[in-house]
């Protein structure tokens, strides 16, 4: 398929994981893709897989100084954007008796603060309509132990889907959630433990998906570029749930 030959789409936390596959998704079907990370190295070495069409910048997604230089940098080089993933988020999982004010601010300012101002500052580059698609979660719609500062952002993500499509439908922008439940991604590996443990956790978090397996990147990206499409063109506000049937069933 072809189905974004000669569009600009940005893809935040697109150096890894759903992000990167998304993007080569995208540049797959004929786009150019603007992908942003923390990590310069693995930004650099995620556009050298990407190839040509693929520029970076190194941004972090809850800070507004670096949400406006991005903005910037995108309108010099590009001038517009057609469609947005706005991928980029943290997860910890805190009990309940060890809560900081700093797990909480830093977890809204990355994963709600974030995704609001960056839609701000990056709504007057879409010039013809186009799909902005936010990275919710599952767990907005569950109660999972350990999981209440996480949770609650990715609850106010999936409210930010319906007001934001409120606010920028006389622009023509809609704005929707993909909600991934349980994906296999590089992110199991960065939680410490041996290769051993990290498979057993895997593996116990297949067992409460009703499909009892992991969710793919593949599977995410495509969901994505449904929605960043045309093909979902009288979608506006909704949260697709992703989740093997976890939410659902």
């Amino acid at each position: 398929m072809s189905r974004f030959i000669g569009k600009k789409v940005l893809v935040t936390g697109g150096n890894s994981g759903m992000g990167l596959e998304t993007a080569k998704e995208f540049v797959r079907e004929g786009a150019e893709v603007f992908i942003t990370g923390r990590n310069k190295e693995t930004l650099e070495a995620a556009v050298k897989e990407l190839g040509p069409r693929a520029k970076m910048a190194v941004s972090d997604s809850g800070s507004l100084k670096d949400i406006a230089i991005l903005a910037d940098q995108i309108k010099k080089e590009w001038g517009h954007l057609d469609a947005a993933f706005i991928n980029a988020g943290i997860a910890h999982f805190v009990p309940l008796e060890e809560l900081t004010e700093k797990h909480f601010d830093d977890t809204f300012n990355t994963n709600v603060k974030g995704p609001l101002f960056l839609v701000q500052k990056i709504a007057p580059l879409f010039k013809n309509g186009g799909s902005i698609v936010l990275n919710g979660s599952v767990v907005a719609d569950k109660g999972f132990a350990a999981a209440s500062v996480y949770s609650a952002t990715k609850a106010a993500v999936v409210n930010l889907a319906k007001t934001l499509s409120t606010d920028l439908m006389s622009k023509n922008i809609r704005v929707n959630t993909l909600s991934p439940g349980p994906i296999e991604t590089p992110i199991f590996s960065r939680m410490g433990g041996t290769p051993e443990q990290t498979k057993e956790m895997q593996a116990g978090m297949a067992q409460m998906v009703p499909l009892k397996r992991l969710g793919t990147t593949l599977e995410i990206a495509r969901t994505v570029l449904f929605l960043a499409s045309s093909d979902s063109s009288f979608i506006v506000g909704s949260n697709i749930a992703v989740d093997g049937g976890v939410a659902q069933l």
